[in-house]
């Protein structure tokens, strides 16, 4: 392993969104803030699952600001690199795919790390949100950020214009975000939703991470774990294989 060439891109990653924290981390806090008001209003003085609303809000938020930002972060960053032209003196570094798989990660993960910190902690001020299992909240942060983080380099390496990116964004991530149970249980809709939701990742990324927070959810803990595990394993392994190959990057 090269460390230290690892680390180098790492941090110019880390470097890159830092240079416009407002945007990469103040931004997605205030919009989250703005769904918890809206729909904290909405919902005001009922239970979801025996919990608060306003209080049940928070994980959903949370997870949805992570995987919206470690997509953003990973496939901004590579489109961005490969429009300009600069792309290609990656595959020119001493660095192993693998190696330049885990910078890219790492950086969208502090990323979304820090989104998820900032508002858990503003949100402190209005609601209370304790931490059940923060073992189980620490590993559905990791495997789910991971996931969007690889899934924005899938994209990114695939898309030729940003306008590709826009349209994996809109039309995949975003309806599987707030058809997840972002703002509801999923016990609340029809039989037949209430089937289809267990067949989207997103759903289990989401409800296991709510249950470190309040020990009760939609679905087996474990089960969440497992799916979480099996798919960001398998788009990693898609990931290093295009990244070894230098599919869409060789030109």
């Amino acid at each position: 392993m090269n460390w230290r060439g690892c680390n180098t891109l790492f941090v110019k990653e880390v470097r890159r969104f830092y240079s416009v924290i407002l945007q990469t981390v103040g931004a997605p806090v205030v919009t989250a803030l703005l769904y918890m008001v809206v729909f904290g209003q909405v919902l005001q003085g009922q239970t979801i699952q025996g919990v608060p609303s306003s209080a049940f809000l928070v994980p959903g938020l949370m997870m949805m600001s992570i995987i919206q930002n470690s997509f953003a972060n990973t496939s901004s960053s590579i489109t961005q690199s490969k429009i300009m032209g600069n792309l290609v003196f990656l595959l020119m570094t001493p660095l192993s795919a693998f190696e330049i798989y885990l910078a890219y990660i790492g950086a969208s993960l502090l990323r979304a790390t820090l989104v998820a910190i900032v508002l858990y902690a503003v949100t402190a001020f209005f609601v209370d949100v304790p931490i059940h299992n923060p073992l189980l909240v620490l590993v559905m942060l990791l495997l789910s950020g991971g996931t969007l983080a690889v899934l924005g380099m899938i994209a990114g390496i695939v898309a030729n214009k940003f306008d590709h990116l826009a349209a994996f964004q809109n039309f995949f991530i975003m309806p599987l975000s707030f058809l997840s149970g972002v703002f509801y249980s999923i016990h609340s809709l029809p039989e037949f939703w209430q089937k289809a939701s267990h067949f989207n990742p997103v759903f289990y990324m989401i409800d296991g991470f709510r249950q470190g927070f309040f020990g009760v959810g939609d679905s087996n803990p474990t089960i969440s774990v497992i799916v979480a595990a099996c798919v960001f394993t398998l788009v990693s392994a898609l990931c290093v294989t295009m990244l070894s190959r230098g599919y869409k990057i060789r030109g």
